[in-house]
């Protein structure tokens, strides 16, 4: 397998001592292992701007999916109504485990490439006096779109929501203060802006709301009130947990904390975001979402023309060292270029190059 740089939303590229972490095996119950997923979990509690008087972190087995599906079997009870705000793929993902979990709920969708409506969502919260959760997801990555973040927790606190927030492709990459917004869940995963790799997500919890969550999960491996009253003890998790992946994330903490924590990676994900945006803008490739509105994790590109193809174009890329993502919408045809990971300026310019190669190549 030939080694190549990814330029994708997660897993992305990570530094060579997060992997060597993983080639160490580890006992789950050994004393060791668990002091390890306490200090992430203290450390994830730092990032967050949060204290632990009033928050918790669980760690929850599996993909981030896992991580979000746990928070809504576990938060929201059967007299409960959640409103899921979706611009996105990754809000309708939501949708459809409210769907299957049967739970009571409603959708406010707005196109993919614009904001939700504050006016709307609290003209829903004013007519449906039922709902007693919101949902967002923070930046959708179908499109880069970052949601207002605060307008829907000022939202939630004015009208006495309990807020769910799904940080996935944000946390870690820009500064989310957890505390101040009054978030009462926020989920991410190991492989995003904390550059660790696949294996688990994290739940950084409101204490208040989780210790009013016993019983209500309809999932026993994803039970996220049991999951952190076992974790709480001691740092064990209930079932096998993913040790190699627990290790490489701890060593990625450590990396954020030492590039100068969550302001110094902002601005390093900014600053390639910026760059791939104006060069390809220059060639004719033009992106889906406006710059006021767009993430610095990832960002949407329209197709050029009707004879650009994007396995032709993905090849090209490939070939010469880097992976992009295809597109996810249903209305355009578009591909994806994130920039997070251990990705930086070069890597990015050099990228820009290689596309604007393939341009003149396509063009003859």
């Amino acid at each position: 397998m030939n080694t190549y740089k990814l330029l994708t939303p997660g897993p992305l590229t990570t530094t060579s001592a997060v992997k060597e972490e993983m080639l160490l095996d580890r006992c789950t119950w050994d004393h060791d292992y668990k002091e390890i997923t306490q200090k992430i979990r203290a450390q994830l509690l730092e990032i967050a701007s949060a204290t632990k008087e009033e928050y918790t972190v669980v760690l929850m087995q599996g993909s981030g999916s896992f991580a979000v599906e746990s928070v809504m079997t576990t938060s929201i009870g059967m007299n409960d109504k959640v409103l899921i705000v979706t611009n996105g793929a990754y809000g309708e993902r939501v949708v459809k485990m409210a769907k299957y979990i049967g739970l009571n709920h409603m959708e406010y969708r707005v196109e993919y490439n614009d904001y939700p409506n504050e006016n709307e969502i609290r003209d829903i919260l004013e007519e449906d006096r039922k709902i007693t959760h919101i949902v967002m997801v923070h930046c959708e990555t179908t499109t880069g779109i970052l949601n207002p973040i605060e307008m829907i927790a000022k939202l939630s606190k004015e009208y006495g929501k309990t807020l769910i927030i799904d940080a996935m492709s944000s946390f870690g990459g820009m500064d989310i203060n957890v505390s101040k917004l009054e978030i009462d869940y926020l989920i991410s995963s190991a492989n995003k802006c904390i550059q660790g790799v696949p294996g688990f997500g994290f739940v950084i919890a409101r204490l208040e709301k989780l210790l009013g969550c016993e019983g209500n999960a309809r999932s026993l491996s994803l039970d996220l009130f049991d999951q952190w009253k076992e974790m709480d003890k001691d740092g064990k998790w209930r079932y096998t947990s993913p040790t190699h992946v627990v290790a490489a994330f701890s060593k990625a903490i450590d990396e954020l904390i030492e590039e100068g924590g969550v302001s110094a990676r902002f601005a390093r994900y900014q600053n390639s975001n910026r760059i791939v945006r104006e060069k390809l803008e220059k060639i004719g490739i033009h992106a889906y979402i406006s710059a006021e509105k767009q993430s610095p994790i990832i960002t949407t590109f329209l197709f050029p023309n009707e004879r650009f193809n994007f396995e032709d174009f993905y090849s090209f890329v490939k070939e010469r060292g880097y992976v992009i993502y295809p597109g996810k919408l249903t209305d355009a045809d578009t591909f994806r270029i994130g920039n997070i990971g251990e990705i930086y300026e070069d890597d990015i310019q050099e990228l820009c190059n290689i596309i604007e190669e393939y341009m003149k190549v396509v063009a003859k």
